[in-house]
């Protein structure tokens, strides 16, 4: 788990959330439609919002910082 948790915090990882995030925006917004698509979308902004404000929600299960930057740090 802290494996991941690293990648996610790392440049690479923060890149790919903000990619996922937006996959799935654009998604839920012009490919499914309805609720499924709104619901996707919604999930979509959680990975684009944590590679933007640099936080792992994962992290704290791995007994981690939330902050992407304290992440770094250890």
């Amino acid at each position: 788990m802290n494996g991941l948790v690293n990648f996610m915090a790392s440049q690479n990882g923060r890149i790919l959330r903000i990619v996922v995030g937006i996959i799935l925006i654009v998604l839920g917004l012009f490919g499914v439609g309805g609720v499924g698509g709104v619901i996707i979308t919604i999930i979509g902004l959680v990975p684009l919002a944590a590679g933007i404000f640099d936080f792992c929600v994962f992290a704290p299960l791995a007994g981690l910082p939330f902050s992407g930057k304290d992440i770094r740090g250890k």
